[in-house]
C-alpha cells in the first residue's frame, strides 16, 4: 500500500502507544477487580466474569443467581427465553432502585450470551448490563480509506487517506472524539456482515452495496477493567471484527443516525498524529493501529513496542 507514512517511532508516538497498551491490560495488572471475579456460569458453562461488588447485588435475588464453588450460578429458568425473562426482571429493579450507576445507560438494545462466538447463545441481555456481567461483546468496526494522487509528489505516485467520523458531542460514552467510520456493537439476531452494513449505513449513508464489498481482514480482541464509569469497575470483553474497504475516491459520507457530527479524510501521517493525541475512542485506536501493523507501516526496527502491541490485540478470552 502506497503512503507517505512517516517511519520512526519518536517518544510521543512511543508514550502514546504505552497508553494504550496500559489500557487494554488494565485487568491484568496487580490490584485489578478481574483477580477478584466470580466466573457467571449458565448449564457449566462460563459466560462471564463478575466483581465482586456486582455479584454482591445479583445475589440478593437467589431465585435467579446463586453462589457456588467459588462461581455465580445463574439458575433462573431453562431454556434461553426463560433466562432472558429471568435476568431482564433483575436488572430492571436494579436500575430501578439505582443500584448499579452503569444501569443508567439503559439503550434498550439486546446482546446476545454464549461462552465462545460460534457457540449458541444461553439468553439474551440489556447491552448496559454486558460489561457489568463480563460477558462476550462483539462489534463490527470498518476502515474506510481511498487511493489518491499525492500531492506535491512524484508524477503517478499514490498516498492513502482514511475516513474518519467524530463523535456526537451528545454521545454518552466518548464524546466528541475520532471513530472508525463506521463501528457498532453486535446486536442479537444480527450477524457480522449484517451488522456492520447496517451501522455503515446508519452512521454514514454508505450504500448497502458498497458495504457489502468490505474484505474481512481479522479480529481484535482484548480485556480491561472499565474506569471511565462510576464504581463497581467492571471487566469489559471484546471482540472487534475488522473490515478494510477502499472506496472510490469521489465518495463522501453523509450524517446519517446523529451519532456522528461530522467526517474527515485523513492522510495516514495525520491519522497516526491522531493516535498519538489520545484523540481516539480507545478501541477505534487500536483498530487503526492495526490497520497500519497489517498494511507494513509500523515496522518493528522502528517501533519498540511493536511485540507488546501485537499482543495486546489479540488477547486471549
Amino acid at each position: 500500500m502506497a503512503s507517505s507514512l512517516r517511519t520512526g517511532s519518536g517518544s510521543g508516538w512511543t508514550a502514546a502507544v504505552r497508553r494504550i497498551l496500559q489500557h487494554f491490560s488494565s485487568s491484568q495488572r496487580p490490584g485489578s477487580s478481574a483477580f477478584r471475579c466470580l466466573p457467571l456460569m449458565v448449564e457449566g458453562q462460563q459466560v462471564g466474569l463478575v466483581v465482586p461488588a456486582v455479584a454482591r447485588e445479583l445475589r440478593a435475588f437467589p431465585e435467579v443467581f446463586v453462589e457456588a464453588a467459588g462461581c455465580l450460578e445463574l439458575r433462573g429458568g431453562r431454556c434461553p427465553e426463560e433466562r432472558t425473562e429471568a435476568v431482564a426482571q433483575v436488572l430492571a429493579r436494579l436500575r430501578a432502585e439505582g443500584r448499579l450507576a452503569r444501569l443508567a445507560q439503559w439503550r434498550d438494545e439486546a446482546y446476545e450470551v454464549r461462552p465462545s462466538f460460534g457457540a449458541p447463545a444461553l439468553l439474551r441481555v440489556e447491552r448496559a448490563a454486558a460489561p457489568l456481567l463480563g460477558i462476550l461483546q462483539f462489534g463490527a468496526h470498518l476502515n474506510a480509506f481511498v487511493q489518491r494522487p499525492a500531492e506535491g509528489g512524484e508524477p503517478a505516485s499514490w498516498e492513502t487517506r482514511m475516513w474518519l467520523a467524530r463523535r456526537s458531542p451528545h454521545k454518552a460514552t466518548y464524546p466528541g472524539l475520532l471513530d472508525n467510520l463506521a463501528a457498532g456493537g453486535i446486536s442479537a439476531g444480527l450477524g457480522v456482515e449484517e451488522a456492520l452494513v447496517k451501522e455503515s449505513w446508519e452512521e454514514a449513508r454508505l450504500p448497502p452495496n458498497l458495504a457489502a464489498q468490505a474484505r474481512p481482514v481479522g479480529c481484535l480482541s482484548y480485556a480491561y477493567e472499565e474506569r471511565e464509569q462510576a464504581e463497581p469497575r467492571a471487566v469489559v470483553r471484546e471482540c472487534l471484527f475488522v473490515f478494510d474497504l477502499q472506496v472510490p475516491q469521489d465518495f463522501s459520507p453523509q450524517v446519517g443516525d446523529g451519532e456522528v457530527q461530522e467526517f474527515h479524510l485523513w492522510p495516514l501521517d495525520k491519522v497516526r498524529e491522531a493516535v498519538s493525541s489520545g484523540s481516539f475512542k480507545p478501541n477505534c485506536a487500536l483498530v487503526v493501529l492495526d490497520f497500519l501493523l497489517r498494511h507494513g507501516l509500523l515496522h518493528p526496527d522502528q517501533e519498540p513496542l511493536y511485540p507488546e502491541l501485537m499482543a495486546a490485540l489479540h488477547q486471549s478470552l
